[in-house]
């Protein structure tokens, strides 16, 4: 029976090794882009589900503290209008807006999503791993908004509302254009 030789046996560890450090550094980019790929669904999910309650209520959830004011809390109540008041600020990945909020996939380390409302428009954030994604924007970086430990640099707004910018000084340009 015949054994590799010390040249041989070298050549094969060192193949191995080049070929397992190459597919480990391409699963390390595929995992990051899977989470970025989640988070723009989100977003994406949140965005419609928010334009369809506009569409069958009225105005938009306003925001509190970077999430939904939609949840039922301990003074929620129905007033003599049919007006639902006392909501309050929805956790993101906890409580229940038609459908259980999705977390960042990194919220154990600290990321979060962004809502910003003034009722008549919105704005969504989230912050992409990848400064390669195509939705990355620098703009969104610029304002420097806080999606948890990182800063948001990926958005999406209803209609026209801008994300480089914030809801007040559009809705200001708007009331200046009438």
């Amino acid at each position: 029976m015949k054994f590799f030789t010390r040249k041989e046996l070298l050549a094969v560890v060192i193949i191995l090794s080049v070929v397992i450090l190459a597919s480990l550094s391409n699963f390390k980019v595929s995992l990051r882009r899977a989470r970025d790929v989640q988070r723009k669904n989100d977003i994406r999910s949140v965005s419609d589900a928010l334009i369809k309650y506009n569409e069958d209520f009225g105005p938009f959830p306003l925001a509190e503290d970077g999430k939904i004011v939609g949840c039922h809390g301990p003074e929620t109540k129905i007033d003599e209008k049919g007006r639902i008041t006392g909501l309050v600020a929805c956790e993101w990945g906890r409580d229940v807006l038609a459908d259980k909020l999705s977390q960042d996939p990194l919220f154990e380390e600290g990321l979060r999503y962004l809502y910003l409302s003034s009722g008549e428009h919105f704005q969504l954030y989230a912050s992409l791993e990848g400064t390669d994604e195509p939705e990355y924007d620098e703009k969104i970086v610029a304002r420097n908004l806080s999606c948890g430990s990182q800063i948001c640099n990926f958005g999406l707004s209803y209609g026209a509302t801008p994300l480089d910018k914030s809801i007040e000084e559009y809705e200001n340009e708007l009331l200046k254009l009438k």
